[in-house]
């Protein structure tokens, strides 16, 4: 590894990128030492756009994290079931944990990751040596906020890294031209949280809160996402993880391995991590620089439209991407469009990742979040009447695709293209990191720790566990039905486990199909029991008639090419309708055999979802980790190796 410090374009034909940004001005002159890089804000700007435009790689920000690492939860499955779910060199054996350190895809990753690593330490060093920062005026300011945005963007991307792999090396220093600490063994997870942490503390001081700066939008790094980086690290360490060995002083959970324990730190030392998180998530509230939109269908259609929310300012931090150019969400997950048609254009490949189910039937029927979240039908064309045609997915229990990213909301810039292209277009929506109802139920968690669901606490935002859930929630329902989803709210008990639960089923229907719920479950110590649960739910309500055979819809149009999904019969007819008053139907859910023994979704595709992991002889209990790639183990001078059962 060398110094590198000229600033380079992030991929051949990036130049002509658009975006929300103007994050893709990376060009310095080439030969430029680091030294004078940093003695100037203009070039230390273009060093700190670098980092920006290295998180949309697609072996980063663009497609990995976001969509492929984020598998599979309970209501969120990779597109891998049967034989598939078991290929142990590809996304899908990852997303059902039967990946092996043979997938290149690993070591992309790794490396993609390590190298934005190391420009911002290249960044950091090189800021806190500039003589600017012992200046005074709008230099000094510029390079403070330049070293905050560094340190938090080093903090998102570390802590992303070791809770894909665990243990990982900690470098906070760039790499020496001879190579002296190019080669570094495992740290600590525990230990680089720690280390997170304080150095989120710092950015926090330098950092200014979304649009009091020019051009700080929630597209940069700024002080409200630093704020809520850090809760989330601290509930993180304050929650349980499979480790490499045991550690003194931690509680090993019921469900663990022999060998790789599944631990959390101790009451004193989680009740102090809980106080930590709920001072940031306070700090974020009561400054309210960020809310809710209060409609959630708004809040997806403005990323659809590749349109920032200055209003509400709900995303604490989006990671800027670019149309034409890069960007996966909305073509590799969302809405599909099984072939090209003439109304949207060509279509895209949106399968990798589905909703299920269970998922679907767990929503209250008012809660506008529902359709918004699971598209059960798909874009196709007509080739008798020619006319594009939205068609009902029949019976796919676990391959509903995720509606949150939707050709249906998408720009016309993007229309425009995607009508012109022949081969994969990127949409350039960008990649959300924490939205503001993470903050309101990270903080409802935290107080329901603390002071239990109706108390208040030291350091509190002003509301209790209870209201901040009840924000989240209500929120969904439109007026008429808002009276309903309080008494919800009202009726769950007043105990922590009781609430705590609703919590849990609050980040199913909020978060599902945007990846972040797999790492809530696993800090829970909830991911095992709760994919196990889904599966129970699948056959029980197979068996117990829930799932309608068929289900009848109407359409918005005469034509019949774009349907109505409020009028689509989950829960059956309704007692004042026949199937004559519907103009559509569909098979659904309920056309499973579950005695057969051979029905493609119970006996096929059920058994293998997530099949390394849940189960009676899983190879390591609770292993959701993935092995470091071969390739890195090879090159890393004998250093690092793979445990938790993986070979190298």
């Amino acid at each position: 590894m060398k110094k590198i410090f000229s600033i380079i374009a992030l991929a051949a034909g990036m130049a002509g990128m658009s975006s929300c940004s103007d994050f893709l001005d990376q060009n310095s002159p080439s030969e430029m030492t680091g030294t004078a890089v940093y003695n100037n804000t203009y070039y230390t700007g273009l060093r700190v756009n670098k980092l920006y435009g290295a998180l949309a790689q697609d072996r980063t920000y663009s497609q990995d994290i976001p969509i492929k690492w984020g598998t599979n939860s309970d209501c969120e499955l990779v597109d891998g079931l049967g034989q598939n779910a078991y290929n142990q060199t590809h996304y899908r054996g990852v997303g059902n944990y039967n990946v092996n350190s043979g997938f290149s895809a690993l070591n992309g990753s790794w490396t993609a990751l390590y190298g934005i690593i190391e420009d911002a330490n290249l960044n950091i060093e090189g800021i806190r040596n500039s003589p600017l920062m012992r200046s005074e005026g709008e230099n000094k300011r510029a390079m403070r906020r330049y070293l905050g945005e560094s340190l938090t963007l080093r903090a998102m991307v570390y802590f992303d890294m070791l809770r894909y792999w665990g243990d990982i090396p900690l470098n906070l220093t760039p790499a020496k031209h001879d190579l002296s600490n190019a080669y570094k063994p495992k740290t600590d997870r525990d230990i680089i949280m720690d280390t997170l942490m304080l150095n989120l503390e710092e950015a926090i001081e330098l950092l200014p809160w979304a649009g009091d700066v020019s051009g700080y939008t929630t597209e940069r790094m700024n002080k409200g996402y630093a704020h809520a980086l850090l809760a989330q690290i601290a509930l993180t360490r304050a929650g349980y993880a499979i480790r490499e060995k045991a550690k003194d002083g931690y509680e090993t959970a019921d469900y663990t391995d022999a060998v790789y324990p599944t631990q959390r730190p101790g009451a004193a030392e989680r009740k102090a991590l809980y106080e930590k998180a709920l001072k940031h998530l306070t700090a974020v509230i009561t400054e309210g620089r960020h809310q809710l939109n209060p409609s959630f269908e708004n809040e997806w259609y403005l990323l659809n439209q590749l349109q920032l929310d200055r209003t509400y300012k709900e995303n604490l931090f989006e990671i800027p991407m670019g149309e034409n150019a890069t960007g996966e969400l909305g073509y590799t997950v969302g809405v599909r469009m099984n072939q090209p048609t003439t109304l949207y254009g060509y279509g895209n490949s949106s399968g990798v990742l589905k909703v299920t189910a269970p998922l679907l039937y767990s929503y209250d029927e008012n809660d506008t979040r529902r359709d918004v979240t699971a598209s059960c039908m798909e874009i196709r064309q007509n080739s008798t009447t020619n006319l594009t045609e939205e068609q009902m997915l029949k019976n796919a229990p676990f391959g509903m695709y995720v509606g949150k990213w939707d050709p249906r909301k998408m720009s016309q810039k993007w229309l425009e293209n995607n009508k012109a292209a022949t081969g994969k277009h990127a949409t350039g929506i960008n990649v959300v990191k924490i939205r503001y109802s993470q903050v309101l139920l990270y903080y409802a968690e935290v107080m329901n720790e603390l002071a239990g669901p109706d108390g208040s606490y030291t350091g509190d935002a002003g509301i209790t566990a209870r209201q901040a859930l009840a924000m989240v929630h209500n929120r969904a329902f439109n007026n008429e039905h808002k009276a309903d989803a309080q008494q919800y709210i009202d009726n769950i008990p007043a105990n922590k486990d009781a609430l705590f639960n609703a919590i849990v089923d609050e980040n199913a229907w909020e978060f599902a199909g945007e990846g972040y719920r797999k790492f809530d479950l696993i800090r829970w110590n909830l991911l095992v029991a709760k994919i196990q649960e889904s599966k129970e739910t699948y056959m029980r309500q197979l068996q117990d008639g829930t799932y309608q055979e068929t289900v009848y819809f109407n359409y918005k149009d005469e034509a019949k090419t774009q349907i109505d999904m409020s009028s689509v019969t989950w829960h059956g007819l309704p007692a004042d309708k026949t199937p004559a008053d519907y103009a559509g139907s569909a098979d659904s859910f309920g056309k499973a055999d579950p005695t057969s023994g051979n029905d493609t979704q119970v006996d096929t595709n059920l058994p293998s979802i997530s099949s390394g992991l849940v189960g009676t002889d899983v190879t390591v209990k609770n292993r959701y980790l993935m092995p470091i790639g071969a390739s890195t183990i090879s090159a890393s001078n004998g250093m690092l190796s793979n445990s938790y059962g993986y070979s190298n």
